[in-house]
């Protein structure tokens, strides 16, 4: 099953030009579910803040977003540190692009309306990974705050009571 979902990333988005197996798709989807998986608890709303995550990035259909979400978890588990994603990441991806990635991070911590410091920590620890700047860390954490008690305002918002 693993190498099925590999072997249709390979060669739908280019797979296999990414360095040690890793593109930028999956390498982006890994650090977004490691957010997710952070605080022990998948929550639906985190998750649904990946999938939409990853479709608008990078222009997926609904099942290809949840295949590389799978394959993603799947490296998450197996992987040793970070260094094996934030890399690709790093060559691939402009500043710009990496700073959404981190705005992507905040948006999914947030997602569950309860932000955990193992959440928080990890998320410092993968922009200063990726090089990000922490002003610009801290403008993509209080925009993902801001959003989500937005949301939580407004009649039929996400959030719980």
């Amino acid at each position: 099953m693993l190498k099925a979902i590999r072997d249709f990333f390979d060669q739908s988005l280019g797979g296999g030009n990414a360095q040690r197996g890793h593109g930028i798709e999956l390498a982006t989807a890994a650090l977004l579910v490691e957010v997710m998986r952070m605080d022990s608890e998948v929550d639906a709303a985190e998750r649904d803040v990946v999938l939409r995550a990853v479709r608008g990035k990078f222009g997926l259909a609904p099942d290809e977003a949840e295949r590389l979400i799978a394959l993603a978890e799947e490296e998450a588990r197996q992987a040793n540190d970070y260094w094996q994603f934030t890399s690709v990441i790093n060559q691939r991806f402009s500043y710009e692009q990496k700073v959404r990635v981190v705005a992507l991070m905040w948006e999914v911590a947030h997602a569950d309306a309860a932000l955990s410091a193992y959440e928080e920590h990890l998320i410092r620890k993968l922009a200063d990974l990726l090089y990000v700047s922490h002003r610009d860390y801290i403008t993509a954490k209080l925009a993902a705050r801001d959003a989500a008690v937005g949301s939580a305002s407004v009649p039929g918002g996400e959030a719980s009571d």
